[in-house]
């Protein structure tokens, strides 16, 4: 079996926000068919790391690559999903449902109508989040949830190979969770690597390959999504008997305008 392609790879990354150092020469990749997590605390540079990816916080030192590109010089965004934390990003939009996820397709239309490949993988990706229902429904009309569930869904119409996604859990009901973290696992099967920002693991834990521990801008510890999270919710266990912290190495896309990098 040939080896693992490298998605996504942050060498000694570092950014700042104003004039505090948020991330402080992190690692970390993700490699083809992987799903890793991001875990920590608020403030140890989960968000900011994923926003660094996709450009919208620029590194101030390190490298970033995208699929082997050099991030200078990446330029197809369609292989890339991002899904914000929990948001009403699309309320107030004079649009429907299927309307809003239709927008995830316009990377692959390039410019012209819709297609019925593309037609099908809308109705695909609001069946997986369970909005088919809604599908005409104005997006002015759902909840805090629902919304997050057709910002989810507008992502995966996109077919990424790379999705990545900053708390999907937030505000959900576990009903809700469980149909994302099905979703996710059909994606996964389908190849797609994906990155995520969580502060619960909720149904996702069966479905991490490898978690990430940050702290103060630094990755603290690799290794079991489910002992990490368990550090991360009790930080003064974080040490070894001879009280050092344990390192580990490992990264890090807001909304993206396909086909533009930011």
């Amino acid at each position: 079996m040939a080896a693992p392609q490298t998605v996504m790879s942050l060498r000694d990354a570092t950014a700042t926000l104003g004039a505090r150092a948020v991330l402080r020469g992190i690692d970390l990749t993700v490699d083809s068919g992987e799903v890793v997590a991001l875990l920590g605390a608020n403030g140890s540079g989960k968000s900011t790391a994923i926003r660094t990816v996709i450009g919208q916080v620029p590194l101030t030192g390190g490298e970033l690559e995208l699929f082997g590109t050099p991030f200078a010089r990446f330029r197809d965004w369609r292989r890339v999903g991002y899904v914000p934390q929990r948001s009403t990003a699309a309320a107030g939009v004079p649009a429907t449902v299927r309307e809003v996820v239709s927008s995830g397709r316009l990377s692959h239309a390039r410019l012209r109508p819709l297609g019925r490949a593309d037609r099908a993988a809308v109705t695909r990706a609001l069946e997986l989040v369970g909005m088919a229902d809604r599908a005409r429904d104005s997006v002015n009309a759902l909840s805090g949830g629902q919304h997050q569930r057709v910002l989810i869904a507008r992502a995966l119409a996109g077919a990424p190979d790379l999705l990545i996604m900053d708390e999907p859990l937030a505000g959900m009901d576990l009903a809700s969770q469980d149909v994302l973290a099905e979703a996710l696992r059909e994606q996964v099967a389908r190849g797609t690597s994906v990155l995520l920002v969580l502060h619960e693991l909720g149904p996702f834990a069966p479905l991490i390959d490898r978690a990430v521990l940050l702290r103060e801008g630094l990755v603290e510890r690799v290794g079991n999504p489910e002992a990490l999270h368990d550090i991360a919710c009790h930080p003064h266990d974080t040490h070894d008997a001879e009280g050092r912290a344990g390192i580990g190495a490992g990264l890090s896309m807001s909304e993206l305008n396909p086909g533009t990098r930011r």
